[in-house]
């Protein structure tokens, strides 16, 4: 079986979706409340912020009180930004949802490296082992992989609770356990992602969702196959500065960036 070619010589891939799509089967991701539709830039009308459907049936108590309190937020007329707005590091699976900007695959014999344009986020999975034993949680955790046919399975474990797994901003602990596959359809021109999320200290089974991506064959700088999904970009992978500071007005319920009394220099 030949390894698909996630790049294909200058291949970027763009979403203009900051929420997940649902799974082909089985149960779906957290969405918006039905009284409350969620509508994102671009889609016609004013943009709205997201209020989080309770009722999923996957919730925890301690989960759904959280969100609640994000809801609550909206309702009384403030801003609910997503993670990316924030500078901070969107973990995983949060970091599907970054949209706008391309990432780009990374593909050798023995890791993938799957970076974003955006403020320079990069994840390495390493292909055909095993998971490190007494991982020490980190923002994108630990990625194992390998390739089953056309289709890169992507094993993420070691996720500290710092990050959201959606835009909602629904918490999750550091049981997180992320499974990925990575598949182009239509001829190469889109690339699927199906993810399955369990995590047995926030929701009470597990959940699948999908992300979609078109494809810009940034070697010739068009992007005819993507249609609706295409964005304004120009050239190969840009440098994106995107910075924290400790006066933002970003809200997603995480401490302040601290900030010195003194200068140090």
């Amino acid at each position: 079986t030949t390894t698909p070619d996630f790049y294909q010589n200058g291949v970027g891939w763009i979403t203009r979706s900051n929420d997940f799509y649902p799974p082909k089967s089985g149960l779906g991701p957290v969405t918006f409340d039905p009284a409350h539709p969620y509508r994102q830039n671009g889609e016609g009308g004013a943009p709205t912020f997201r209020v989080a459907d309770l009722s999923h049936p996957a919730l925890m108590p301690w989960v759904k009180d959280t969100l609640m309190k994000f809801n609550d937020q909206v309702l009384a007329g403030r801003p609910l930004y997503t993670v990316a707005n924030s500078c901070r590091p969107s973990g995983v699976p949060n970091m599907l949802l970054v949209r706008i900007t391309p990432f780009f695959f990374l593909q050798t014999e023995k890791e993938v490296w799957l970076v974003w344009q955006n403020d320079h986020m990069v994840r390495r999975v390493y292909l055909n082992q095993p998971h490190s034993k007494n991982l020490k949680p980190s923002w994108f955790g630990e990625s194992v992989g390998h390739y089953e046919g056309d289709t890169l399975v992507v094993d993420t474990i070691g996720l500290n609770a710092q990050t959201t797994v959606d835009n909602y901003h629904t918490p999750h602990t550091e049981k997180l356990h992320v499974v990925e596959r990575y598949h182009m359809v239509n001829g190469g021109r889109q690339l699927e992602v199906d993810v399955t999320v369990d995590d047995p200290g926030a929701f009470t089974t597990p959940w699948s969702a999908m992300q979609r991506y078109g494809r810009v064959d940034f070697s010739t700088r068009s992007t005819p196959e993507v249609g609706q999904l295409a964005a304004d970009v120009d050239g190969y992978l840009v440098e994106e500065v995107c910075a924290e500071t400790a006066r933002t007005p970003v809200d997603i319920g995480m401490p302040p960036v601290p900030q010195a009394n003194t200068p140090d220099f």
